[in-house]
């Protein structure tokens, strides 16, 4: 009895081969259309009749059509062998090149269903660390030093200043707002700021301990307080040793009813905006406050106040004022900020330390020195 051909070892591996092939072709997209092909398509779209194959086409056809059922079985394993070969080819080195990804991607998976598995990591023993968070020091006002403020309840002005750390750095904290506890407005301090905005308070304020200047020459009755009343011997003496000659005074202390009068005359002369250049209405004039005095020449007699300015005294006062505490209140080119026209005659007194700050400084208005807006006007 002959072998059964269907269970020969050729044709298993026939049936084999075209198994593999079958498979391989199925994993294979198709080629994508000819323009041949999309010609046609397009032609049978609009009612066109497709050109037929070409003749070496048809004779291809007809001769495979011709060959024996076995021939043309055995020509299909053949090719179906050689386009698995070319297949598995194709698939070995794709299966290379993204054997890597594959192998990335699948470890992510891995930990993150791991780490979705295994939950968040356990506490240590020794707790949680607890962040470190770093204290900002709150900026450092004199407000916060008893010696300061015993000295401001004393109303001990030197005292103060010096508890601030001098006058430089008193005028740095009031400008900068981290001093409260100093008010530019009290009448009694040497920082006291009147101008056309800033008022006496009260209005009609008189200091209590007003001096005759000694060794001073007076053209009027007009007192000091006792420091500026003491400061302005001094520089005085210093000025007539220094050879600068004499130095006398017009006008010190006015209080509020002759403020009235001084400034009502200025405006029956000139008119109400001429008096505000050069007059201060009253409660808001710094004679008012007994630290402000009008100095003159004087050179057997005194000259006016319009004389300072050119003069030997008033040259040596503009160089030297500051070192006995005083400063020239309203300077040249500074009306738009002071409200007054300038005044060489008109000396204002805020302490020798205050003094110096304002020199070292550069300083021309009071306004600016202790950072406060402009007042050319009520």
């Amino acid at each position: 009895m002959s072998p059964d051909p269907e269970l020969s070892p050729r044709r298993a591996a026939r049936a084999e081969a075209e198994r593999l092939a079958t498979e391989a072709l199925a994993q294979i997209p198709p080629p994508a259309p000819t323009r041949r092909q999309l010609r046609e398509g397009a032609g049978a779209a609009r009612g066109e009749v497709p050109r037929r194959p070409s003749t070496a086409r048809r004779g291809l056809a007809q001769t495979l059509a011709a060959l024996p059922a076995d021939r043309r079985r055995r020509l299909a394993v053949v090719m179906g062998a050689g386009a698995a070969v070319i297949v598995g080819v194709v698939v070995a080195i794709g299966a290379a090149a993204g054997s890597a990804h594959d192998a990335a991607a699948s470890a992510s998976v891995d930990d993150t269903v791991s780490a979705a598995v295994a939950g968040p990591p356990a506490v240590p023993d020794e707790g949680l660390p607890v962040p470190q968070v770093s204290a900002v020091a709150a900026t450092a006002t004199p407000c916060d030093d008893p010696a300061f403020t015993a000295a401001l309840g004393q109303g001990d002005d030197t005292a103060a200043i010096a508890a601030a750390g001098g006058g430089a750095a008193f005028r740095s904290a009031v400008a900068s707002g981290i001093a409260p506890c100093v008010s530019l407005s009290d009448p009694d301090r040497e920082w006291l700021v009147v101008n056309k905005q800033r008022p006496l308070d009260p209005i009609d304020y008189a200091p209590g301990d007003l001096v005759m200047p000694a060794n001073v020459r007076a053209l009027e009755q007009s007192a000091l307080r006792a420091a500026p009343a003491e400061a302005l011997s001094a520089m005085v003496r210093a000025a007539a040793d220094a050879g600068a000659g004499e130095i006398g005074y017009l006008s010190a202390f006015r209080s509020y009813s002759t403020q009235k009068s001084t400034y009502a005359g200025r405006v029956a002369v000139g008119g109400v905006a001429e008096a505000d250049r050069e007059s201060a209405r009253p409660g808001y004039s710094e004679h008012q406050t007994g630290k402000a005095v009008d100095i003159v020449p004087c050179n057997g007699s005194c000259g006016t106040l319009d004389d300072v300015a050119a003069s030997p005294q008033g040259a040596w006062v503009r160089e030297h004022a500051w070192e006995f505490g005083f400063i020239t209140r309203y300077a040249e080119g500074r009306e738009d900020y002071s409200g007054y026209e300038p005044e060489a005659w008109h000396l204002r007194y805020i302490g020798p330390e205050l003094a110096q700050a304002y020199h070292d400084g550069g300083y021309t208005t009071l306004e600016e020195f202790f950072g406060l807006p402009a007042a050319p006007t009520y």
